[in-house]
């Protein structure tokens, strides 16, 4: 995976949108304006990933390249180092699960209306 991967697949999400909130460099992916996703873009290559605090903990033990979330909620974040000791195809599930978490916090009314648009 590479960063124009991810940020592809960030996208094709319904009610996605991506944002420069707190710098520059770092690039931040939102579902109705929340976070779900973000990476530095002049850094090694990392994502910070919203994560179910049960399985955060599993898959930091699982990999070596899944650290608790660097500047974020250590219970609820995981940051993801994209070094290819990770199968992107987790990448992927961890990204859709960030993703889920984020859109089932969503009011139904919400959600309701992202699911119709997509």
């Amino acid at each position: 995976m590479n960063i124009e991967d991810f940020r592809n697949y960030c996208l094709m999400k319904p009610g996605v949108t991506e944002s420069f909130p707190f710098d520059d460099t770092t690039l931040v992916f939102k579902v109705f304006n929340k976070i779900f996703a973000l990476t530095d873009l002049e850094e090694d290559f990392k994502l910070n990933l919203k994560c179910n605090p049960e399985k955060a903990a599993i898959l930091r033990e699982q990999f070596i390249s899944i650290t608790p979330g660097y500047h974020m909620n250590k219970k609820h974040w995981n940051t993801i180092i994209i070094d290819g000791t990770i199968d992107d195809d987790i990448v992927y599930n961890l990204i859709d699960h960030s993703y889920d978490l984020v859109f089932q916090s969503l009011p139904k009314k919400i959600r309701v209306q992202l699911n119709t648009t997509a």
